[in-house]
């Protein structure tokens, strides 16, 4: 019989070994029929982990990237969406866009930042790339803007891309193991499908307020 986990503020924490600092705020939780701790991030968080524990998240329209360096154990997920300029055929880099992709791109330079921060090497990381889905039929197709900025980030800065699951119309369930670089994907056909364009819809709301999210230096 698998011993039952002592609990701990917030956690069951049998053998749990705490959250990076910085990451304490991040819901984490033991799922007994995976047999691990698992980190629950929302719109605009990410998590990194040098622990055996996943990282799990819902998407619509946001893409999540799974980021690891294999050789020193260390990895994270993000979730994240470019503010919504109304524009189909905006490009990352261009000009009208800047306060969206410097947001996109803060979003990608945070996790890879603390992965590096951590004892990961840049020229190790591998990427893993999920969602962008076209949830929303009477809104531009955000997703898509997303991959395009996504896609084009990785290839700029030279990061190695072994693996995507992205557009389509539905929504996923996305669960990442750092430790071995398995991600798991369920398509969302129609469970909870309101309630995941209703909180994006929110995200975007708040988007317009404060899109860049700050600035960035990467190791």
């Amino acid at each position: 019989m698998t011993p039952q986990p002592d609990r701990i503020p917030g956690i069951p924490a049998g053998g749990a070994r705490p959250a990076l600092p910085g990451f304490e705020r991040i819901k984490r939780y033991w799922d007994k029929t995976r047999n691990c701790y698992v980190a629950k991030i929302l719109p605009g968080e990410y998590y990194v982990t040098v622990n055996e524990e996943k990282i799990t998240t819902v998407l619509g329209s946001c893409v999540s990237a799974c980021i690891r360096d294999p050789h020193f154990g260390i990895g994270g997920m993000n979730h994240f969406m470019l503010p919504d300029s109304g524009r189909e055929d905006d490009g990352w880099r261009s000009g009208p866009t800047s306060n969206a992709t410097r947001y996109g791109s803060f979003a990608m330079e945070s996790l890879i930042n603390e992965i590096l921060k951590h004892g990961g090497r840049r020229e190790f990381l591998e990427v893993k790339l999920v969602g962008g889905g076209r949830i929303m039929q009477s809104m531009t197709d955000i997703g898509q803007r997303n991959i395009r900025f996504v896609l084009e980030y990785i290839e700029i800065e030279g990061l190695n891309l072994v693996g995507q699951d992205l557009g389509g119309i539905y929504p996923r369930k996305v669960v990442y193991c750092p430790r071995t670089g398995k991600v798991q994907v369920k398509k969302l056909r129609s469970m909870h499908n309101d309630t995941i364009i209703e909180r994006e819809v929110h995200y975007l709301e708040d988007l317009k307020h404060s899109p860049s999210g700050g600035e960035v230096e990467l190791f």
